[in-house]
């Protein structure tokens, strides 16, 4: 296997995500140029309408004046209408005619017709109707673009894992500097204590503690010696490794996990928007509408009449309370969202939480802190004397374990004792000399290593799932120091919360069965599965999607990129990796789950929203369409265009006023809106 064709992978993925972060954000800014340039064009269009000059009661009139504004509508028309006119035609190519199609027809049927009353007849003409139509339209679509651009990453930041340089081993056994792209299957490397490791592998000479969380999710380092494999991307914490490359490039664990997530990144689709689906149907009412309201009035009266009908059919059929139903609501739901610690990236995923089903919980970082703390300290005679000989022995050491040990005591108020000799012991622990007795701390290797049985009175905590730091003072065990991963303040609260709105909860983890059950236990979560490495997670997250359950899943680490992108809602904690967070489509600031019970909260009253004014804008279409075809004239009740305009705008009002109304919500609701939803789920 070629290892190039994984090493450059910025040659590979990073022009996909250029190419897709620059083409939104270049539409984005095509919109608000637009925007701007077309309300330019509007308010001398404005002022000089017949119809707002007798609503506010002011005259301008001049020469050519008619044809001025036939001027600037035309490049209102032209240049604001043409993202909608395009599109239109890509909607008409899919033959699934939809919001676009309804606003070019609407806009197109109002600048000919005008164009028309122009220059061969007297009617009114559309022409401020038509500019206000493609102004509002313009910020609408400006809004929902800019709300959703949220460029992922994540490719990027997983070949950030990979080193860039390797030291290889020559046939000479001299070590080269070589580029990680020229390692080979059998290759002999060398990777010093810090180092990333650049490949899978074997290794072949020494011992060292390496960081695999980034790719496994399992919580404390772990001990590596002859024959261990090792894996690309993981960190060799305090020991020289000799490693014989098994796997490069493409075969290897973390190319692996990079094209899973390329994979899902492309084949992720997007759910069609409420509103779009609205508009689909309108457009299909109004063109039939329009047909019949063509046909009845050329029977019933002149042929003039009948197409003064018509367009004030299609003209009114326009969505404009519909173009911003939606995203005026999107707008505000996602500032909300922001003051509270949820960013939203992906604003489909966004609306679809609010109907998940399923919820599913990595445990490390996520509903643990992800740190290890002491939980026990365990002595043959005095604990305080261990815990000082411990944290001073510890206190120079920058390791994760020896830096909570020494953290644990400061808390306790011990002042350390003066460290002489001290001497790092890798893949074993340490050594020093602390008031003049010799004092050794590690892991099971110590004890190995010293050939020391441990006492009688110490064996119980020995069969303990936790990391176990051995004291010996003067070659006597004197004791020993149990870390544990602890689970955050608010986990527990908040999947009693979930569970309550009807979510059933799971965990899935890379750490081992025992860790995985008392977890489980403690917050609540009837659902677990432990030793799952990313390409299982996911696995777990389809089949629970292929039975036919909305899922979310909530995680921080890389191992959870692959989950998070396959689950229906990704939801990243902000305190993880960089790669989890430019994986998901919902990211927490907080590294609280509560923020998990805030954004299903959010995303309900966001989807009501949504659809209080989808109703609003449809039912001013469902009561003007008719009125103005004509269907109550028998009665002398007949819409004409003004009427129709007036309506329109009241009906664009009362959206933009519902959707403020989001605003009332606060994250304080949280625990009234969680008991109104257990009362009313059960």
């Amino acid at each position: 296997m070629q290892a190039h064709t994984s090493h450059n992978p910025n040659a590979n993925h990073a022009p996909y995500q250029d190419r897709h972060n620059s083409g939104h954000l270049h539409h984005m800014e095509d919109l608000k140029q637009r925007f701007i340039i077309s309300i330019i064009l509007t308010i001398p269009i404005l002022l000089f309408s017949s119809m707002i000059q007798m609503w506010f009661g002011f005259t301008i009139d001049f020469p050519y004046m008619d044809l001025l504004t036939f001027t600037l509508s035309t490049l209102v028309y032209l240049y604001g209408g043409w993202p909608f006119l395009t599109m239109m035609t890509e909607e008409i190519k899919s033959k699934e005619p939809g919001m676009m199609t309804l606003i070019s027809m609407a806009i197109s049927v109002a600048y000919f017709y005008s164009a028309i009353t122009i220059f061969i007849s007297e009617e009114k003409s559309f022409f401020w109707e038509l500019a206000t139509l493609i102004d509002i339209m313009l910020i609408g679509h400006y809004i929902e673009a800019k709300s959703i651009l949220g460029a992922s990453n994540t490719l990027e930041e997983l070949v950030r894992l990979v080193p860039k340089k390797a030291m290889r081993f020559t046939h000479e056994d001299t070590l080269e500097e070589v580029d990680v792209s020229q390692l080979r299957v059998g290759d002999t490397i060398l990777i010093h204590p810090g180092e990333n490791i650049p490949a899978d592998g074997e290794i072949i000479k020494g011992e060292s503690m390496v960081d695999e969380a980034l790719l496994t999710g399992e919580s404390k380092p772990l001990f590596k010696s002859p024959e261990s494999l090792v894996f690309m991307g993981s960190t060799n914490i305090d020991g020289s490794l000799r490693v014989r490359i098994t796997k490069s490039g493409e075969s290897s664990y973390l190319s692996q996990i990079i094209n899973l997530v390329k994979e899902l990144q492309q084949s992720k689709s997007h759910t069609q928007d409420l509103a779009n689906r609205a508009a689909k149907w309108l457009f299909y009412a109004a063109v039939a509408i329009g047909a019949i309201t063509l046909l009845v009035w050329s029977v019933l009266s002149n042929f003039e009449d009948a197409v003064l009908r018509m367009v004030t059919v299609l003209v009114i059929a326009c969505p404009h309370a519909l173009g911003l139903a939606v995203p005026l609501v999107v707008a505000i739901s996602t500032s909300m969202a922001a003051k509270n610690g949820i960013l939203i990236r992906q604003r489909d995923a966004f609306e679809r939480l609010h109907k998940i089903d399923v919820i599913c919980f990595d445990k490390t970082g996520t509903i643990t802190e992800g740190k290890l703390a002491v939980s026990t300290v365990a002595a043959i005679g005095d604990e305080k004397s261990l815990l000082y000989f411990a944290a001073s022995t510890e206190q120079h050491s920058e390791h994760g374990i020896a830096q909570a040990i020494v953290h644990y005591a400061q808390n306790q108020g011990f002042t350390l004792g003066g460290v002489e000799e001290f001497n790092a012991m890798p893949g074993i622990g340490a050594k020093a000399k602390i008031d003049g007795h010799i004092v050794m701390i590690g892991g099971a290797q110590l004890l190995i290593k010293e050939s020391l049985q441990i006492p009688q009175k110490l064996l119980p905590f020995n069969s303990h799932e936790a990391t176990k730091v051995w004291i010996t003072i003067d070659g006597v065990i004197g004791g020993v120091i149990l870390l544990t991963d602890t689970i955050r303040q608010s986990s527990a609260e908040a999947i009693g919360a979930i569970k309550s709105k009807g979510i059933t909860a799971y965990m899935f983890t890379g750490d081992n069965n025992e860790v995985a059950a008392d977890i489980a236990k403690k917050t609540g979560i009837d659902h677990y599965e432990a030793g799952l490495l990313p390409d299982v997670k996911l696995q777990k997250i389809q089949a629970l999607k292929e039975s036919g359950k909305i899922v979310a899943m909530v995680g921080d680490g890389i191992n959870d990129a692959p989950a998070l992108i396959g689950a229906d809602i990704g939801i990243a904690i902000g305190a993880g990796t960089d790669i989890a967070i430019e994986s998901a489509d919902i990211i927490l600031t907080k590294s609280d789950l509560l923020s998990v019970v805030d954004a299903i909260t959010l995303s309900k009253q966001t989807y009501r929203k949504m659809l209080q004014n989808i109703w609003w804008a449809s039912g001013y279409n469902i009561i003007a369409i008719p009125l103005a075809a004509g269907v109550l004239s028998k009665w002398g009740i007949l819409i004409n265009p003004a009427v129709g305009a007036i309506l329109m705008s009241a009906s664009t009002v009362i959206v933009a006023i519902n959707a403020q109304l989001l605003k009332n919500i606060k994250p304080q609701q949280r625990k009234q809106l969680v008991h109104h939803d257990a009362h009313s789920h059960h």
